[in-house]
């Protein structure tokens, strides 16, 4: 079973990308946020620690942890959100190397794929055989987001800001994909690196 990490900047379509490997190859995928969203819920590793550092204000009224609210609480406050990834970050990684093991036993899928967007910053390369870096203009990007997410210009700017520059990516990464909105150029480039002649 290859493992292979997904990475890429805030609206480079990671999404889409997922979506047809996923229909076209046999594979598992586990995306870090699906996951750590498993792991916030009641009776899960990162709950009672969340709810210990950001406070009841963070739950819903049937008590579960209402990611809305918890970013209202983190929001501009650096030190706080670092001590929430610290929390999330090595619960999903364990999660994901559990995963990853099930797999192997299982020996019924020939791909692992996790897909991340702080896959580079949480060192996902030493897990994975191989990094694949979707890459999009920057002007696609935002009109994307504002499109899918109904983001501000503002808000873009920011995200974008905290993320990891194009020489970075392309420095870790040992695949990339072009993503500028022909999808059929795009499929025709994930069918070529899996080895499929299309």
């Amino acid at each position: 079973m290859r493992i292979i990490g997904i990475t890429g900047g805030v609206g480079a379509g990671k999404t889409k990308v997922l979506s047809y490997i996923e229909a076209h190859f046999s594979c598992r995928v586990i995306r870090a946020d699906e996951a750590a969203h498993k792991l916030y819920e009641p009776g899960q590793v990162c709950y009672q620690k969340l709810v210990a550092l950001l406070g009841q204000e963070i739950l819903s009224a049937d008590n579960t942890i209402d990611k809305t609210k918890m970013a209202a609480v983190i929001f501009g406050d650096n030190a706080l959100l670092v001590e929430v990834n610290s929390i999330v970050h090595p619960e999903v990684k364990k999660y994901i190397l559990e995963q990853i093991a099930f797999e192997r036993e299982r020996g019924v899928v020939a791909y692992f794929f996790i897909e991340a967007a702080l896959l580079i910053e949480e060192h996902y390369d030493q897990i994975v055989d191989e990094m694949w870096y979707i890459h999009s203009d920057v002007a696609i990007r935002e009109k994307r987001l504002v499109k899918s997410r109904k983001y501000s210009a503002q808000k873009i700017a920011e995200i974008m800001k905290g993320q990891l520059s194009e020489e970075e990516f392309r420095k870790y990464c040992q695949v990339i994909i072009i993503n500028n909105g022909d999808l059929e150029e795009t499929y025709r480039q994930i069918n070529k690196i899996m080895g499929v002649e299309v």
